[in-house]
């Protein structure tokens, strides 16, 4: 064959600039759409192999390193290609769509440059991101088939000529540019075959040429064959990942070293689901519940997306609902194209089914592990519970599901459903709480109204203040009607389970003076005295405020505005039957400078018990008990 030179079928000469330009942030991709290619070309002659009786060998991707050369080559036994192929398939048909691909770049510009490759058909022209110069050798599987040899410099312009490459398959040797030289260092193309070809189909071995040499020096002086070291070779990949095998052939372990393998940083996983449908679409995968580290922050891009085993991307956003975004692990679908962009994939039909597969699987697994064994799903339930409840207000399917399995703690510190807190409820309390779901807000609610309640058996839901007001509304508006569900706060609704009395005159006199002992000290829009009998309770005050204003101010917090900027309006519930209260009165003609004191005091206990004190509030508060304790004590003695 004489050598022979040919000009690539593109309107333009711009092409390449473009693509190195337009590619330039992602160009380690060239080694996914290589090797991609070539096992692809494996598989090809296997499948023409076995229809025509022929013999095909085991198929194998070398990556080769050549420092000293400035060369990488990716070496397959595939079908290999002869000269027509060659420039059919590489020269031509790859550019089928560049004046295209032009024109959009030059045109309107484009902020998806990971869809650019697959779209325009240039996945073998990614090399040039990374090389100045390219060679393919080639040789046909087909009998009686010549080497060939072509060679572009990045230029529209090519040569051909006779090859010398005596076996079936095809090398590309890539001359890397100096931009790309730490393509060089063994370390950086194991790390990105790594991330893009883990699981490939065939086996992929990395060789260091310069390293191997290195060994084969020392070896040559070595007096000793004990004392020579083994030539290695790196193989990068698995062939058969977890998801390709049959859930009844694997063991916990075997789950567990797989999540160990894309994780190696984090704890066993709680749980997992393994992934298996072919119709109406194809997908596999494995999905794992996490441990969650209280230390560590959340990471997105926890899920790996694949096609065919070639890693596409670890941005599932449109494929996975944002609720699942706790989870990690994999997920294989010959349905999702391999260059995928976020607008490719909203726009795919089967991206909806898919995801609705997945939450569908989840919400199944869920159920039944609540069904089968409480006690895993209750120990789980620190790690799984957000996303749970986030589940439930994000996906109408999922809350059909998972609602009546979300789980709160209750007065006792046991988990308990919503369906099982109304089961609790006493009897003789039945008419009263009748279609309400009483909760404490751990942080600002009061802990001694709670304890009243649990005295009387009466049980309390413990709620916090980011997600569950969120989710307590989604509940409330789910269940809407004769039978409907409302979460009421424990210091709402105590003066209507407790026995009561109306408030006498001398009830009112006490509070005018707590009114003006306490209202001049705060500011009267936010602030305010109310007189309620309560009997039996041993609380002398507490806190109450309107349920929607404090929800308002939840809410607002858990979104991020700041929750409290605006103060709610707080009401001191007095009990007059609670002797620090009379006393307090009692004391006003006689020592009104201590009977104030003591007024104080039953605020900041009622402060205390509910949301707390404020830490620039503290210094006071304590000054001010020890005054009232040193005043007190004093009287005992004298």
């Amino acid at each position: 064959m004489s050598t022979k030179k040919g000009n690539i079928s593109v309107q333009t000469a711009d092409i390449f600039p473009i693509i190195k330009k337009w590619l330039y942030s992602e160009h380690d991709i060239f080694l996914r759409e290589l090797v991609s290619n070539a096992c692809d070309a494996i598989t090809k002659r296997s499948t023409l192999a076995s229809s025509s009786g022929q013999e095909m060998p085991n198929g194998s991707v070398e990556v080769i390193i050549d420092k000293p050369q400035k060369t990488i080559t990716i070496k397959d036994n595939g079908l290999g290609m002869n000269e027509k192929e060659v420039e059919k398939y590489i020269a031509q048909l790859a550019f089928s769509g560049a004046q295209e691909f032009v024109d959009k770049m030059k045109d309107q510009g484009s902020d998806d440059k990971s869809d650019i490759i697959g779209k325009f058909g240039l996945g073998f022209y990614s090399a040039f991101m990374v090389a100045e110069k390219v060679e393919v050798h080639s040789l046909s599987m087909n009998e009686g088939s010549e080497p060939t040899l072509w060679v572009c410099s990045g230029e529209t312009d090519y040569t051909f000529e006779k090859g010398t490459k005596t076996t079936v398959g095809t090398e590309i040797v890539l001359h890397i540019n100096e931009e790309s030289k730490d393509f060089l260092d063994s370390w950086k193309t194991r790390s990105t075959l790594t991330r893009y070809c883990d699981f490939m189909t065939y086996q992929i071995v990395l060789t260091d040429l310069e390293a191997n040499k290195n060994i084969e020096e020392e070896n040559a002086k070595a007096k000793k064959e004990e004392d020579k070291k083994p030539i290695p070779f790196d193989i990068i990949n698995e062939t058969t990942p977890l998801w390709k095998k049959s859930p009844s052939s694997l063991k916990d372990e075997d789950y567990k070293n797989f999540y160990k393998k894309l994780f190696p940083m984090d704890a066993d996983p709680l749980f997992w689901i393994h992934l298996n449908v072919d119709h109406p679409f194809t997908l596999q995968g494995v999905l794992y519940f996490p441990k969650l580290n209280p230390n560590k922050p959340v990471q997105e891009n926890n899920i790996k997306l694949y096609s065919k085993q070639v890693f596409v991307s670890d941005n599932v956003k449109n494929v996975i609902p944002d609720f699942l975004g706790l989870l990690k692990g994999a997920i294989d679908s010959t349905d999702i194209p391999l260059n995928v962009s976020r607008s490719a994939l909203q726009g795919d039909p089967n991206i909806k089914k898919i995801s609705n597969y997945i939450v569908k699987k989840v919400s199944e697994s869920l159920k039944k592990l609540y069904k089968n064994d409480r006690e895993k799903y209750q120990n789980a339930w620190e790690d799984i519970g957000l996303f749970v409840k986030f589940g439930c207000t994000s996906d109408t399917k999922f809350d059909e599901v998972m609602r009546d399995k979300v789980l709160f703690k209750n007065s006792d510190d046991k988990l308990t459903t919503i369906p099982e807190y109304i089961e609790s409820i006493p009897s003789e309390f039945t008419e009263k709480l009748k279609g309400k779901i009483l909760y404490f807000d751990k942080e600002t609610s009061d802990h001694a109204l709670k304890d009243q309640l649990k005295a009387k058996s009466i049980q309390t839901v413990i709620t916090d203040q980011y997600f569950d007001p969120h989710f307590m509304q989604h509940v409330e508006m789910k269940s809407v009607g004769d039978d409907g569900l409302k979460f009421v706060s424990v210091d709402s609704e105590i003066e209507n389970l407790f026995e009561s009395e109306s408030a006498t005159e001398d009830d009112m006199k006490i509070k005018d003076f707590f009114d003006s002992t306490l209202v001049n000290d705060n500011n009267k829009e936010n602030f305010a005295i109310e007189i309620k009998k309560v009997k039996d309770s041993n609380t002398a005050a507490y806190f109450k405020v309107d349920e929607q204003m404090k929800r308002f101010a939840q809410m607002s917090k858990m979104m991020g505005n700041g929750g409290m900027s605006m103060p709610l309006k707080k009401t001191l519930v007095l009990n007059p039957l609670h002797g620090i209260v009379q006393n307090a009165f009692k004391l006003s003609d006689k020592n009104e400078d201590l009977a104030k004191k003591l007024c104080h005091h039953v605020k900041d206990l009622a402060t205390i018990s509910s949301e707390g004190l404020k830490s620039e509030d503290k210094g006071a508060f304590i000054a001010r008990a020890n005054d009232l304790m040193k005043e007190l004590t004093q009287l005992a003695i004298h």
